[in-house]
Formats: C-alpha cells, sequence, structure tokens
C-alpha cells in the first residue's frame, strides 16, 4: 500500500527543535521560526551535541551575519507561501522588506550573492513544490490554488510550473490520478 503524506515543514522543524533542545536541558527560548536563543551560558561541547543532534535531519546552525539573514529570508519566503491566505494581496518585496526590517534591494542583493540565485526564483521553487503538494494532497482545482498562491491567473501558474517542472500542473494531475488507480 502506498501513502501520501501531508505535512507542514515548519511545525515538522520546530517538533525536531524542542525535541533536541529538551534532550539538552537547558534553559532556552524559541522566539520565532528558526531562532533560538539560550537562556544560560553552554559548553562547548553542549553546543557540539546540539549540532550533532540536528544534523541527521538536515538542520544547520547557521553562524555568519549573511547567511542568518539569507536564512531568514528563505524563512519568511516560506512562511509567505506555505500560509499565503494570510497575506493574500501583498507583493513578495512588501513582505520581506517589512518582515525583515531591511531593503528589498539590500535583501535581494544579498540572497542573489550567497545563493547564486534570485529571490523571485526561489518564490517561484517554493510555490510550485506548494502547489505539487497541493495537487497530491488536497482536492482543489487550478484556479483555486492560483489564488491561494496568488497567481494573476491559471495561465500564469501554469507557465511558471512548466516552466520548472518541465510538465503541465494538468499532467501533473493526471499522473497522481494514473498512481492512485494503480495503487488501489
Amino acid at each position: 500500500m502506498k501513502l501520501f503524506i501531508k505535512f507542514d515543514f515548519n511545525t515538522v522543524c520546530n517538533v525536531v527543535l524542542k525535541e533536541k533542545l529538551d534532550a539538552l536541558d537547558v534553559d532556552y527560548e524559541m522566539l520565532s521560526f528558526g531562532e533560538v536563543v539560550f537562556l544560560e551560558n553552554i559548553s562547548d561541547e553542549k553546543h557540539q551535541e546540539f549540532i550533532d543532534a540536528l544534523a541527521p535531519y538536515g538542520i544547520e546552525i547557521v553562524e555568519d551575519h549573511k547567511s542568518i539573514l539569507v536564512q531568514k529570508i528563505k524563512d519568511a519566503i516560506t512562511d509567505m507561501v506555505y500560509n499565503s491566505d494570510t497575506e493574500v494581496h501583498v507583493k513578495s518585496s512588501v513582505y520581506l522588506s517589512e518582515k525583515l526590517g531591511h531593503s528589498y534591494g539590500y535583501l535581494s542583493n544579498l540572497f542573489s550573492e550567497v545563493t547564486y540565485t534570485s529571490v523571485e526564483n526561489f518564490i517561484i521553487l517554493q510555490k510550485i513544490e506548494y502547489t505539487k503538494q497541493l495537487i497530491i494532497s488536497e482536492n482543489k482545482s487550478l484556479t483555486e490554488i492560483a489564488f491561494q498562491l496568488n497567481y494573476s491567473s491559471v495561465a500564469h501558474l501554469s507557465t511558471q510550473f512548466k516552466n520548472t517542472t518541465g510538465i503541465t500542473p494538468s499532467a501533473f494531475q493526471r499522473i497522481i490520478a494514473k498512481r492512485r488507480e494503480e495503487n488501489n
């Protein structure tokens, strides 16, 4: 039997962080997604233990200022895309500037410098990944998905989907439907 799993990336990461922090037996506070402050000094040994505990999950501690801000940009974009119901009519540039307290030009240049891709491209990739999840796990039409992800039209979503994946969202829906039929 094949199962299709739906998950919230933010929730999964927060649960893993909380479990690993609790195992360290130190006082801490989770400030926001991906931000933790230790309320006491921790030894180098406990710090390394924490790093090692996160590694199997693909979670890393970011240490330099540029990388921290780029990670905050990625987290803000992920939050914006996956929780798009709350900010439907806000442009991504305005959202990022307001959320991170820097001009969009600065954020965009820094992101490109560190990741070798643009903020816009990263947003598109996140939207397409979320579109695939919605197609797989929810019974939403492409019109509903396009509206939820703040696309101007289904055609715009379809173009970006095809440019990113090589197939149209309709073709992707048919593939998923066929796989479900074969598994039943």
